[in-house]
């Protein structure tokens, strides 16, 4: 974490910490931080708590949460920072079912932004708290995560729909097509474009889910790969509603 927001301070960024409890008590969590008390003085470090801005229990609002990350971008850069570096503990936004899937939903919708703005978050979770299952609702949807936290990654890409990370399978199963859905992709004249920067592996189940996404939305599945294992795979399911091309 320090080391995320110093890097962020380097580039001259405005970084912040997010966690729930006073605000007092949280600004001792950087004490480790070169330079806290001068850049807090400054204004390039902030300190905020999570209580103040979504109460125990209450699911984000993607839309509401994103727009306000914009704001505090522009005032970072309006007041001489080159953008904006967030960490947050987000454990107290992810303890139940609705709050889960609210911020897997946020998760998608804050990276894409991310491609397009000077802004950086990192999200922290406390595995005392949080099951493994929990964990990887929200880690697949990003597209850096520590190891083992998700088998696969399911992210934002500047060339495509979304980007595919990691290892779909049998043990995917039930995770991917909702990972998919939270996502909200939606096919572009007719395609529905997946690159693969980081796929390892794609069973056949996963090729059939992806395609019946993509026609459910009234489109086509196109995953851009150069493995050609998919190719084959997919002349012998004989599958039209999911196509695989090299890389554009």
């Amino acid at each position: 974490m320090l080391e995320f927001l110093a890097d962020g301070l380097s580039l001259g960024q405005r970084v912040c910490y997010i966690a729930a409890g006073d605000v007092r008590k949280l600004q001792d969590d950087l004490r480790g931080l070169d330079g806290l008390d001068v850049g807090v003085a400054a204004g390039a470090v902030q300190v905020q708590s999570l209580d103040d801005v979504y109460p125990d229990g209450q699911p984000v609002d993607k839309h509401a949460q994103v727009k306000e990350y914009a704001e505090q971008t522009d005032r970072a850069r309006a007041d001489g920072f080159t953008g904006l570096r967030v960490v947050a503990d987000v454990t107290p936004m992810v303890r139940t079912p609705a709050q889960l899937d609210a911020f897997a939903r946020y998760e998608h919708l804050v990276d894409r932004f991310m491609y397009k703005q000077p802004f950086a978050a990192l999200c922290a979770f406390d595995r005392r708290v949080l099951g493994a299952e929990q964990i990887a609702q929200v880690a697949c949807m990003h597209p850096n995560v520590n190891k083992g936290a998700t088998q696969f990654r399911l992210h934002a890409s500047d060339r495509a729909a979304a980007s595919l990370s990691g290892e779909i399978d049998v043990n995917t199963r039930t995770l991917f097509p909702v990972a998919l859905e939270r996502a909200d992709l939606r096919p572009i004249s007719g395609e529905l474009v997946i690159d693969t920067p980081g796929l390892t592996f794609i069973d056949h189940r996963g090729l059939i889910l992806l395609g019946e996404f993509a026609a459910e939305r009234g489109g086509v599945a196109v995953l851009q790969t150069a493995d050609r294992r998919s190719a084959k795979v997919l002349e012998l399911l004989d599958l039209t509603n999911v196509r695989v091309e090299a890389p554009r």
